[in-house]
C-alpha cells in the first residue's frame, strides 16, 4: 500500500495538486479494499472515522486515482460506477450476477490466447479490453430454479 500511496503523491506533485490529508485518507481506504467499491461505499468507510470528509471529495479523489493509473472504473449495468485497484500484474475478467449483483473475478489464459489469435487475424492493435459475463450465480440460480449454462448471446 505504501508504494501505491507514494505513486499517488508523485502524481499529485506532477499535476501541481496538493497531497491533502483528506486525499491520503481516502486513498488509504481505497487501497485497503479487497473488492469492487462504489464512491458511496468508500465514503461510508472513510466518513465513519473522519466525518469531515465529504462525498464530493471521495468522488474527486477516485477520479485522481483513476487519472494516476491506480484505479479502474467499472460499469456493470447497475447504474453506478464501481472502482477496483489498477494492477499491471495480471489481467482479469468479471462474471456478474444479474440478480444479487455478486461480482466474481476470473483469469483464463485460454480465453486470452483466443482473443490474441482473433486480434492478430483481424490485424488490430489492442490498447485495452474487458470481458464481462452476465447471468445468475449458483445461489440465485438454485433459488430461481434456473438451469446452468449459456443462453444464446444477444447480437451486438
Amino acid at each position: 500500500m505504501q508504494e501505491k500511496l507514494r505513486q499517488f503523491q508523485r502524481y499529485l506533485d506532477k499535476a501541481g495538486l496538493k497531497a491533502t490529508r483528506q486525499r491520503e485518507l481516502i486513498a488509504r481506504a481505497f487501497f485497503a479494499t479487497t473488492t469492487h467499491v462504489s464512491a458511496e461505499g468508500l465514503y461510508r468507510r472513510v466518513a465513519g472515522r473522519h466525518p469531515r470528509i465529504g462525498l464530493v471529495t471521495v468522488y474527486r479523489t477516485l477520479k485522481l486515482l483513476k487519472d494516476a493509473g491506480l484505479a479502474h472504473e467499472r460499469q456493470f449495468g447497475e447504474g453506478r460506477a464501481l472502482f477496483e485497484h489498477a494492477s499491471s500484474e495480471h489481467h482479469h475478467d468479471h462474471i456478474i450476477c444479474t440478480e444479487c449483483g455478486k461480482i466474481t473475478e476470473f483469469e483464463n489464459y485460454e480465453i486470452e490466447a483466443l482473443q490474441e489469435q482473433i486480434v492478430r487475424r483481424l490485424g488490430f492493435l489492442i490498447r485495452h479490453h474487458k470481458l464481462e459475463l452476465y447471468g445468475l450465480c449458483r445461489e440465485c440460480s438454485a433459488a430461481t430454479g434456473a438451469g446452468q449454462g449459456i443462453q444464446t448471446a444477444e447480437a451486438g
